[in-house]
């Protein structure tokens, strides 16, 4: 352990930075939060210059006197706003029941001023005043916490307790049901661990980049540093945004709690924004606010798919307003943005959002490192905000000494069990695939950044390699409460409807036996654009049980995906961004197609990292065996993952291979694959010989024959 320091928005930088230096020599472990966020209450707030929290020493609160007392007058504010936040802090702190021990705090916090110079407070102060150099020996007097007691205090400051109110799960009352292991699992996802600290509170002046996997804590990060910044600057135009229109509700949720913990009160709507990244006509994102500050009716989807195409259509009318930008004189509408989902957006939007954002350019951008598992990672800096006029770079992310950090990797995945990911890996680049992988990363190393350690081998191109998840990169209470047996479990089925029923009976048994919620499950669904078809066939399996469902944003809004008393049901782009305790990936046999795999093999990623705990992978007919069996090798190997890493050479062929085909293109492959199978089976026969073909063909197979075999010397 050690002490980590937090880099906040401080107002007095100096004099923060020395006090964080003198506390790093003395104390072991703890965090102090340099510039801690406003604390409120109904009557008042005030600022903390730093706060430290250490099972050493407890909890203290510094304040930084700008100049030396010289009067009673300037004594008395001293120790007016020290009593204030001594006031503020212990009330606040009062609001957590964890924290009480009977009608007491269980923790005492002292309040320190830090002086210029040493001096001798009035004697009816109470608070403590120092100079930089007394700290050392005061703090060595202190009391300390125990470790139950300074996690709840962690989770208190960082405001962690509201992410998502534990459920009551009055239901549970055996000891080893899966209710019972997901109480305990949310139990333990209170705090905040060092790394997404530092993304939520860490501020600089300038843009911000945060990676991490699906997971990661990405979205509550972005939600705490938006409900930070909002707090802290309440007339900054502040403007949390994202792809997928079903992370409205549960962003909302979280800004909103996060405000309110930190200022005792509700966000200011003029101010603080959560928005989609495009919009509709009832609710502008912001695409929306940006034609309309270039005088723009924003364009919809039918003028997008119709002009530009399905995959490009956000990309061609952010490009239109690009264009239209640079022909006028344009006044920034945001003083800072956070993005999430970036992965799924293109450089359009990113260019357009830093051109209508106040300097310093404030923009947070969070992504998924493997959401596209055959990219090595986003595109650049340069890539995605564009270059200055003379070729310079736009964006900087290289930090300064006890700066804030500008680039922030989250390396531990708190929502999908080591089996789990390894599994979705597995299908997802198919490292077993009977015809090998379909994709790669470029760089072999990224294994490692997303949480991978080398059993054996070498992550090198062209060198066979073992791999399995390192033991830091996911929390200990999956191993303590689950098992890969239970948490990843494969079922194949001759029809669709034995698959449904197994699926239907299967939640029955969750509901009543496994004591979970009708919200703890998720079934997805792969096939976005026949999910309205396909859904009811499902849905009547459930109802046989008596099991109430929705298909999100068919029955219900597409911005909630979770309903009481119903078991939701969503297409691959609708679960996006959400989770679940019991997660069914149906349908799994979608993935083994010949046609668009590796877009086909990501949502089926996709779906199985939306698992919190337990993911059923269910698919049926004579593509599911493929599935099946890769899913049993990665079991058989007991997770890990062996495979060649791919040359230069070899991922450019798999792209090639494995590359999206239009549907006209996929209908001429096929017909192409059918008529060749017939020539060959008459071959086989003996119907037909090669001789009957005329000579042009055979000259063209013969030539054909001859680059195929150079391509492959």
């Amino acid at each position: 352990m050690a002490l980590h320091v937090i880099q906040g928005a401080s107002r007095n930088y100096g004099a923060a930075q020395a006090l964080a230096s003198a506390l790093s020599a003395v104390i072991a472990e703890g965090t102090v939060y340099v510039g801690y966020p406003v604390l409120a209450t109904a009557d008042d707030r005030v600022e903390i210059d730093a706060l430290l929290v250490s099972p050493q020493c407890g909890l203290i609160a510094f304040l930084l006197s700008p100049g030396q007392p010289q009067s009673a007058e300037d004594w008395a504010q001293l120790v007016e706003a020290q009593d204030r936040l001594y006031t503020v802090l212990e009330g606040s702190l009062r609001r957590h029941e964890s924290l009480r021990r009977g009608r007491r705090l269980g923790v005492e916090p002292s309040t320190v001023t830090i002086l210029p110079s040493a001096a001798d407070a009035p004697a009816d102060a109470e608070g403590v005043y120092l100079t930089l150099d007394e700290v050392p020996e005061w703090i060595s007097g202190l009391d300390g916490l125990d470790g139950e007691l300074e996690r709840s205090l962690q989770a208190a400051l960082q405001r962690v307790t509201t992410i998502k109110p534990p459920k009551k799960r009055s239901n549970v009352v055996k000891a080893d049901s899966r209710g019972s292991a997901i109480k305990q699992i949310e139990r333990h996802i209170a705090n905040l661990d060092q790394w997404q600290k530092a993304a939520a509170i860490e501020s600089p002046a300038g843009p911000q980049r945060i990676r991490g996997l699906a997971g990661s804590g990405k979205t509550v990060v972005l939600a705490l540093k938006a409900a930070y910044w909002h707090t802290q600057n309440p007339d900054w135009r502040i403007a949390l945004t994202f792809q997928s229109r079903a992370l409205y509700q549960q962003v909302t949720d979280l800004v909103t709690r996060f405000t309110f913990e930190h200022s005792n009160d509700l966000p200011d709507e003029e101010h603080m924004r959560v928005l989609h990244s495009w919009g509709s006509a009832s609710s502008p994102g912001v695409y929306a606010l940006i034609a309309n500050a270039l005088g723009e009716v924003p364009r919809n989807w039918a003028y997008a798919n119709g002009t530009y195409g399905r995959e490009e259509a956000f990309a061609g009318i952010c490009r239109e307003l690009l264009t239209l930008s640079e022909t006028q004189t344009t006044a920034p509408i945001f003083d800072a943005v956070l993005i999430d989902e970036a992965q799924d957006l293109p450089p359009e939007f990113f260019q357009l959002v830093y051109r209508f954002t106040n300097e310093p350019k404030r923009i947070v951008w969070a992504y998924d490192e493997l959401q596209k598992l055959s990219e090595a990672a986003m595109p650049s800096t340069d890539e995605l905000f564009g270059k200055g006029p003379h070729g310079e770079s736009l964006i900087s992310l290289n930090t300064p000494p006890n700066a804030p950090q500008r680039d922030i990797v989250l390396p531990i995945c708190y929502r999908n069990t080591p089996w789990a990911l390894a599994t979705a890996h597995a299908l997802g680049t198919g490292i077993y695939h009977e015809g090998g992988l379909v994709q790669h990363p470029d760089s072999p190393t990224l294994w490692e950044d997303i949480g991978y350690e080398v059993v054996h081998g070498r992550l090198e191109h062209g060198e066979p390699v073992t791999l399995e998840r390192s033991g830091n990169s996911y929390p200990s209470y999956f191993a303590d409460l689950l098992t890969p047996d239970d948490a990843v479990v494969i079922n194949e089925f001759n029809t669709e409807q034995e698959q449904d029923a197994w699926v239907a009976e299967q939640i029955a048994e969750n509901l009543v036996n496994d004591e979970l919620e009708h919200d703890d499950i998720l079934i997805v669904l792969p096939d976005t654009y026949r999910a309205k078809s396909r859904a009811p066939r499902l849905m009547r399996e459930l109802a046989r049980h008596q099991i109430p469902s929705h298909l999100v944003g068919v029955n219900t809004s597409s911005e909630r995906v979770f309903q009481p008393e119903s078991v939701a049901i969503a297409h691959i782009h609708r679960a996006k961004g959400n989770e679940a305790p019991m997660v069914y990936a149906i349908d799994a046999q979608h993935a083994a197609s010949n046609f668009n795999t590796v877009t086909k093999r990501n949502t089926l990623f996709t779906a199985i990292t939306r698992s919190r705990s337990w993911v059923r992978i269910t698919g049926f007919g004579e593509r599911m065996p493929e599935i099946a069996a890769e899913v049993n090798r990665v079991r058989d190997n007991g997770f890990r993952l062996e495979f060649t890493v791919p040359t230069s050479a070899e991922l450019a062929e798999l792209r090639h291979i494995h590359r999206d085909r239009s549907e006209s293109e996929e209908v001429t492959v096929k017909k192409g694959t059918e008529a060749l199978e017939v020539f060959l089976s008459a071959l086989d026969s003996g119907e037909m010989d090669i001789l009957d073909l005329p000579p042009s063909l055979r000259t063209r197979l013969t030539h054909l024959r001859e680059q195929t075999d150079g391509a492959h010397d």
